[in-house]
């Protein structure tokens, strides 16, 4: 049935739906609350996908423990790699998240003076900063901390997490989390600014004849506790993050506004401080690969491209698991296009540059110019490409406290960075 509208009704009609037009981004506005659950579904997908995927890293690695063999040793090194994607796009939750914050320092601090825990170079060792920096636990079944001799016989979770961990409160002895196992696997990347990752033989896990670098079952030990420490921390943050967890229970005590905030936060202090400042900018003015982020690896491009990726994603609302399924839902972006479609479009192409930046870093380093060759004194290009992505995320920094100001919240005081903000402390 086809019904004819006079020319009156028809100017009336096309009138409303132009109102309505004008109007649709008040009229249609997304609630907060909305938001704030899209971003908590983002939080529990991506600690579940890690957890997956740390569980992964402890098959491969068992298999590794099992029989050591140069297939095996690849098969960990992959399956650590493949870890990474979506801890890293879980990073965005850390600031804001006081939960978080407390917490990810047993899963991914660094630096780390890998002596603490296994053999290193004969040129590092102890410091008078550090004089845990050469204890090598591998080595060593025990150990004076503060005139106590500890028994490191068992190298148990409990031994690296308890005792270990921030020894001497020494942020650099890192014991535990991706870090170490990164170490475990690769060994040293004495390459410096030149090609190539660490080497570590997969006889360093041969038990018995055949090993080599001493203290093959130690270090099996060690690589499987850190292991297993690591899936537990992961199921910690996991569950924290289901309906009733810890997580979402304190950022609900927030309130719509807060929770919002808390979204900006995260944003904003991994895009400035955190990444284009500690991560990036600041190894870049010391042409020091040993800023890189996954330096052992020679991972650091896809650790600052997963970075900027999760960024994206809470403020769109989506995100894409590892088997293929996408979590999304009403998003920051919709929140803050009700209130200025302006600075929604303009953050939302300067995140679309930013991704295209570091995918670039990301290209470079798979076509055979590691992150730790750009970072080299002579290396003018290298030194383009980081800085683009560096200028990019202080670029996409402006825009988010331009979307603070449109949704009439407190301005935010994102993390700093000296690199960014007094480059000259940088060299003090």
């Amino acid at each position: 049935m086809f019904f004819h509208l006079s020319a009156c009704w028809r100017s009336r009609l096309l009138a409303s739906v132009a109102a309505l037009t004008l109007s649709a981004p008040n009229a249609f506005a997304v609630e907060k609350s909305a938001v704030i659950e899209t971003y908590a579904a983002i939080a529990e997908a991506g600690y579940e996908d890690s957890l997956l995927s740390a569980q992964a890293l402890g098959d491969a690695i068992d298999a590794l423990v099992a029989a050591p063999s140069p297939a095996t040793l690849s098969a960990a090194k992959t399956a650590w790699l493949q870890a990474r994607v979506p801890y890293q796009q879980t990073e965005v939750y850390r600031f804001g998240n006081a939960i978080v914050d407390d917490w990810e320092g047993k899963v991914n601090a660094w630096p780390l003076d890998e002596g603490l825990i296994d053999y290193v170079d004969g040129e590092a060792g102890p410091t008078d900063e550090n004089p845990f920096a050469g204890l090598n636990v591998v080595a060593n079944a025990s150990f004076t901390l503060s005139g106590e001799t500890i028994d490191a016989s068992a190298i148990t979770p409990a031994l690296l997490s308890d005792t270990l961990h921030e020894v001497d409160e020494v942020e650099a002895n890192v014991a535990t989390g991706y870090h170490a196992i990164e170490f475990l696997l690769w060994g040293q990347d004495l390459n410096g600014t030149g090609p190539g990752a660490g080497n570590r033989p997969y006889t360093d896990y041969v038990q018995g004849d055949g090993c080599t670098g001493g203290n093959c079952d130690r270090r099996a030990e060690y690589l499987k506790a850190a292991t297993d420490l690591l899936i537990s921390d992961l199921q910690e943050m996991a569950d924290a993050w289901k309906p009733g967890g810890a997580a979402r229970a304190e950022l609900a005590a927030k309130g719509d506004d807060g929770g919002v905030v808390t979204i900006l936060t995260g944003m904003g202090s991994l895009s400035y401080g955190e990444q284009a400042g500690e991560r990036m900018k600041l190894g870049l003015l010391l042409n020091d690969p040993e800023e890189e982020h996954d330096c052992f690896a020679d991972n650091t491009h896809n650790s600052h491209y997963y970075d900027g990726l999760g960024i994206r994603n809470v403020y769109h609302g989506r995100y894409v698991r590892i088997d293929g399924r996408v979590v999304e839902g009403a998003s920051l972006s919709d929140l803050v296009a009700a209130a200025d479609a302006t600075v929604d479009a303009q953050l939302s192409v300067e995140l679309d540059a930013t991704m295209a930046a570091l995918g670039a870093v990301k290209s470079t380093a798979e076509a055979g110019w590691s992150y730790g060759q750009l970072l080299a004194p002579n290396n003018e290009a290298g030194g383009e490409l980081i800085t683009t992505a560096v200028d990019a995320l202080v670029t996409q920094t402006r825009s988010i406290e331009r979307a603070v100001a449109a949704l009439n919240l407190d301005a935010i005081e994102f993390e700093g960075s000296d690199s960014l903000d007094n480059p000259n402390a940088v060299f003090q």
